[in-house]
């Protein structure tokens, strides 16, 4: 659940409209498309984020999978990603804002020890974890790894047992997640992909700051990230990707593909078309004559 948490904090924002024709950024070197996505993170615009992930013809069929419900893309390149909405669901929920003071004062409240003791134990789990999920490949789970282990590290001294932050955060939680309107399955289908994440742009936001009160400054993680072209061969690439989290050093490869003169990561291609392509009994239910 640490990495789902990093976007589980927010901020109320009136939702601008969606663009009719945005344009695309520039992302025809491998290194460059590594910082221009990082650039989308950095300024919260997970809109432009999509966009310049997938090319435009796979970004259509993703919005109209995600209306359908059969996708959550990009939210789903996120470890334990299948429990994104339901987190945003109990955040929205009437009388969370209470709910959730009470769970942290009887079990979370200046207790420093046992939470330090919690966040190396989650830590260890989370990276054993994606280390034997099938669903990533060797470089995501490397990266996964060393992302869960400095969050770890972070969470085991941060003062999360703080009473006074926490009575501060609850109630931006609970106003954040209702300000998004996606408090359901059928919201984030009903508002599509595009306004699903210009709601949450802002909820990432402000989750940054809180974080930052807390020592986990994510923005200047993302200001130092670093990326350097490591191989190219074709239409095929790999890139050095060097950042700080919580003061730990990451360092891991990415690979990247070239469609149309322009680069993207190969995972983010390989779990987006798969989104988008319905599975064998689906095709053949709907192949099947009525009756």
């Amino acid at each position: 659940m640490l990495a789902a948490t990093l976007l589980a904090l927010a901020a109320c924002q009136r939702e601008a409209p969606v663009p009719k024709a945005p344009s695309r950024g520039d992302n025809t070197r491998p290194a460059q498309a590594v910082l221009l996505l990082t650039r989308h993170l950095r300024e919260n615009d997970l809109v432009a984020f999509t966009r310049d992930a997938v090319p435009p013809g796979l970004h259509a069929r993703l919005d109209v999978a995600w209306q359908a419900g059969r996708t959550r893309w990009p939210l789903e390149e996120l470890p334990f990603d299948e429990r994104f909405p339901t987190l945003l669901a109990s955040l929205s929920q009437p009388g969370a804002e209470d709910r959730l003071q009470r769970v942290f004062d009887q079990q979370f409240s200046g207790a420093h020890a046992e939470i330090k003791a919690a966040a190396r134990t989650l830590g260890l789990f989370g990276v054993q974890y994606v280390q034997h999920d099938d669903d990533y490949s060797e470089a995501e789970r490397d990266h996964y790894a060393q992302f869960i282990a400095a969050l770890s590290q972070w969470a085991a001294q941060a003062p999360l047992g703080d009473p006074g932050r926490a009575r501060t955060a609850i109630p931006q939680l609970t106003r954040a997640a209702r300000a998004t309107r996606l408090g359901s399955e059928a919201a984030f289908a009903e508002a599509g992909m595009q306004r699903s994440l210009r709601r949450l742009g802002p909820f990432v936001a402000t989750g940054k700051t809180l974080l930052a009160g807390y020592g986990l400054d994510l923005d200047e993680s993302l200001d130092g990230l670093q990326a350097t072209l490591q191989a190219q061969t074709g239409d095929s690439a790999r890139v050095r990707m060097q950042y700080t989290l919580g003061g730990q050093p990451i360092d891991v490869f990415v690979d990247l593909k070239r469609r149309k003169g322009r680069w993207y990561l190969a995972e983010y291609l390989r779990r987006a078309e798969a989104a988008v392509t319905p599975a064998p009994a689906q095709e053949a239910a709907r192949a099947a004559p009525p009756g």
